[in-house]
């Protein structure tokens, strides 16, 4: 099977996928997970199955289910199944608290939460949580594989339901997957994502006939990133749609990741730059045959230049940047592996250019576009933009315009070719002095110092600049460093009014699970007390 023997206009669905791959090449093998292998005829019956299961529990067409768990090959085939019969698929993040993850149920209004068994102790802390609300209904607890707790397991679940399953009408207008923006500021929002937000865009940019985006019999895609956002379950799909092979990762560990690249095959994966920082600092990378490996795709978060010419040393293949966001499906932004030089170029600060099917500008606070070179809000509109947040109509109508443009919260520019650059979140901006500073900018100049390993940069209260720049800092293991020495490198790197006034020393920074580093938690304790975050 080359690129162009997929007939993409047969998958409209995520349903169609299964349907469609089931027929074309049944024997592939579809999912690899800890040993079992699922063929795309298992994946299809499989996941009707688990229509029909969901269908016999009562389970209607606009419902929702929850996933509580790490990465499973299950976790696609109940996505899939879910999506046969219009039930949408919400998936939790596995470390998330019991507090939290009961919100996410009880807004779901989730009727069955299915629960990996790494949390399966959880639940009744989840439970207790819950409170009587009259569309909530005390949800049944499928676990995902036998363990303690005394729940049917979901293989015997699925197996006691009818094997034939008759689909209702399912459109790609309607929503498959309901994502839950991170929460770092405020209580979790649902994003809406339907069939066509998340294959329409997927579709067009397979069939623009990228190189980096084409697929073949032989690639085999590694889904490491957690499949409650969307750079898991985004690109599970990804390769599904596309026939590939499928090796899921039950989590990201960074020797795991390097078995996969050099037993498994790997040609391709998408994995967070945080991520990338500890694969590539193993002893043991230096070792591994990569010749398998063609593309890295990496995003959800900005990557210093000096470590992303670290890992184009080391891994030795293809580097792709993706920027996007939930409320989009991922990808709308990509920079391709041509303007990725290790001498380093201006456009390797760069996100991209767009992807195919997708518009960006660049907008003020009043909305209104700007020119080339003027920072202000991103913006986009595309197939892949969510329909909105879930019961939720202001904070859809403050994100989505009656023209379809959606607000991204980032801030950054389009140069003369545009390429997009970012500088960072709209809300993280730091003015010091009435100057506009960007910390991913700083944190970027302060990375290449020798003995940093990670750093991020926050605006802390001063008395005559308004803000001044920080620079949390976590030094390599054994190497020591001051802080003076470290705003000194900085300089040399960037102008002297965004290099940091003070640097703080921490063992390790607080990130969410998608990697995001938590800036909220950095900057409270500087502003505590304070009736505002800004100053």
């Amino acid at each position: 099977m080359t690129r162009s023997a997929v007939d993409f206009a047969r998958m409209p669905t995520l349903g169609d996928i299964a349907r469609y791959h089931a027929e074309q090449r049944p024997d592939a093998l579809a999912l690899v997970f800890e040993g079992r292998e699922t063929t795309f005829a298992d994946f299809h019956r499989g996941s009707d199955r688990a229509a029909s299961a969901l269908a016999a529990e009562g389970l209607k067409k606009g419902q929702r289910i929850a996933y509580f768990g790490k990465n499973s090959d299950h976790y696609f085939e109940l996505l899939f199944g879910a999506a046969k019969l219009g039930v949408v698929m919400t998936p939790i993040g596995w470390r998330l608290s019991p507090a939290e993850v009961a919100y996410i149920v009880q807004d779901a209004e989730a009727p069955l939460l299915f629960v990996g068994p790494e949390v399966i102790g959880q639940v009744p802390a989840v439970l207790g949580e819950l409170t009587a609300k009259p569309k909530v209904v005390a949800p049944g607890i499928i676990a995902m594989e036998p363990g303690e707790g005394g729940y049917p397991t979901y293989e015997a679940w699925r197996d006691a339901a009818p094997a034939d399953f008759a689909p209702p009408a399912i459109t790609p207008e309607d929503v498959a997957v309901q994502l839950y923006t991170s929460g770092t500021t405020g209580r979790p929002k649902g994003a809406m994502l339907t069939h066509k937000n998340i294959l329409g865009g997927r579709q067009a940019a397979a069939e623009a006939g990228l190189e980096w985006n084409t697929w073949g019999p032989d690639d085999i895609s590694l889904v490491a990133m957690p499949v409650a956002h969307i750079g898991g379950t985004g690109w599970g799909i990804v390769g599904l749609m596309n026939g590939a092979k499928g090796v899921v990762a039950r989590e990201f560990d960074p020797m795991k990741v390097l078995d996969y690249i050099e037993h498994d095959r790997v040609s391709k994966m998408f994995m967070v730059p945080a991520a990338l920082q500890i694969v590539v600092r193993q002893p043991r990378a230096q070792t591994v045959d990569f010749s398998r490996l063609k593309y890295i795709l990496y995003g959800a978060s900005p990557i210093p230049l000096d470590l992303l010419r670290e890992c184009m040393t080391v891994f030795g293949c293809g580097f792709v940047q993706q920027y996007g966001m939930t409320e989009t499906c991922g990808t709308i932004v990509y920079l391709p592996p041509e303007d990725h030089d290790p001498a380093g170029n201006p456009r390797m600060r760069a996100a991209g250019v767009p992807m195919p099917g997708v518009e960006i500008k660049i907008i003020d606070e009043a909305g209104k576009a700007v020119p080339p070179g003027v920072v202000g809000e991103v913006a986009t509109r595309s197939v892949a933009n969510m329909p909105g947040y879930w019961k939720l109509p202001d904070a859809t109508a403050s994100t989505i315009d009656a023209e379809g443009w959606l607000r991204t919260g980032d801030a950054g520019y389009l140069d003369q070719d545009g390429y997009l650059f970012i500088h960072d979140r709209v809300k993280d901006m730091i003015i010091s002095g009435a100057e506009n500073i960007y910390p991913a900018e700083v944190e970027s100049a302060v990375y290449g110092h020798p003995a940093v390993a990670e750093v991020a940069v926050i605006g802390v209260p001063d008395e005559k600049w308004g803000e001044a720049v920080k620079a949390v800092v976590a030094l390599k293991p054994g190497v020591e460093a001051d802080a003076e020495d470290i705003i000194a490198f900085a300089r040399t790197r960037i102008a002297g009014f965004k290099a940091p006034k003070s640097v703080d020393f921490i063992e390790a920074l607080p990130r969410n699970a998608s990697g995001k580093i938590l800036r909220r938690e950095l900057r409270e304790p500087y502003w505590a007390g304070r009736e505002r975050r800004v100053n």
